[in-house]
């Protein structure tokens, strides 16, 4: 192709990967519509139907309503559970940090030790056979009699959830490196740190993304978890009780909570999808 045709083509290339991409994102939204739109009509139908009671099944205009709405309390609902989800969100995101911080220093020492690994590896795994709704009173209760604040308890147990998978991930993506890569770097007399630094760390962190949106929601679930056995009176678990108990004469408020709940799990989990599309640049063709 000559020079100048290549100077037509460029012009020519940008506007139409611009459109293809617009037309992707497109019919994406469209389909993510298309099946709310799908649930409703199907949760409408059900109502219809069956003639449940709303305090069983409340229709989705009175849910929406109801974040307008003033709780038991004199607060508007859509106040409450803003301030209601920054606080979990907090103890999720204290609970992320160190869930994460912790799974990959350990999948860092089983990477150095052989027999570590070994001896270690099976309680990890073993760790997540706990029912969590069993764990959540001991912690929160332990850590309570010890001083910690409240909120530290409530990010432990998100912790927890955060560090399963984090350390499997992050312990496979560190000793997946190509074995060729291994024995350059060490025909180069590199050291450990910069092995990790410059062959092991960058090979594990799609590995470790991957975790990460898995651990998103995971530790917004593990925040309301610790706030339920307590009796908090902030969080999206003390709201999801409140809820409950009102459920009879309020019941969309219940549905409501759930939703913010499920908005805060969405978001943690956009926001780390957001992060690795900027971290990792070098899978951008996937």
């Amino acid at each position: 192709m000559s020079s100048e045709g290549s100077l037509i083509a460029a012009p020519v290339a940008a506007p139409a990967a611009a459109f293809s991409r617009f037309g992707q994102a497109s019919r994406r939204y469209l389909a993510v519509a298309g099946v709310a739109a799908a649930i409703l009509l199907i949760w409408q139908a059900l109502r219809l139907t069956l003639n449940l009671p709303s305090y069983k099944l409340p229709d989705p205009v009175s849910i929406v309503a109801e974040f307008a709405n003033t709780t038991p309390r004199g607060q508007l609902v859509v106040v409450s559970l803003a301030y209601d989800l920054l606080i979990t969100w907090m103890e999720a995101l204290v609970g992320f940090i160190l869930g994460a911080a912790a799974g990959f220093a350990v999948a860092v020492v089983f990477t150095q030790s052989r027999i570590v690994e070994r001896g270690l590896l099976p309680y990890v795994i073993m760790s997540q056979t706990i029912p969590i709704l069993a764990v959540a009173p001991m912690v929160v209760v332990g850590a309570g009699q010890m001083g910690a604040p409240a909120w530290l308890s409530k990010a432990i147990i998100a912790a927890y959830l955060t560090f399963f998978p984090v350390t499997i991930n992050a312990l496979r993506g560190l000793k997946s490196v190509d074995p060729d890569a291994l024995d350059l770097m060490r025909s180069y007399a590199a050291t450990q740190q910069d092995t990790y630094r410059k062959l092991r760390i960058p090979n594990a962190v799609p590995y470790l993304f991957t975790a990460l949106k898995l651990s998103a929601s995971a530790s917004v679930i593990g925040a309301i978890v610790g706030e339920l056995p307590v009796g908090s009176t902030e969080g999206l678990g003390s709201a999801l009780i409140n809820g409950a108990q009102y459920n009879t004469f309020q019941p969309a408020y219940l549905w409501a909570t759930i939703i913010a709940a499920a908005a805060l799990g969405l978001l943690f989990y956009g926001v780390v999808a957001l992060a690795e599309k900027r971290v990792v640049t070098w899978r951008t063709g996937e």
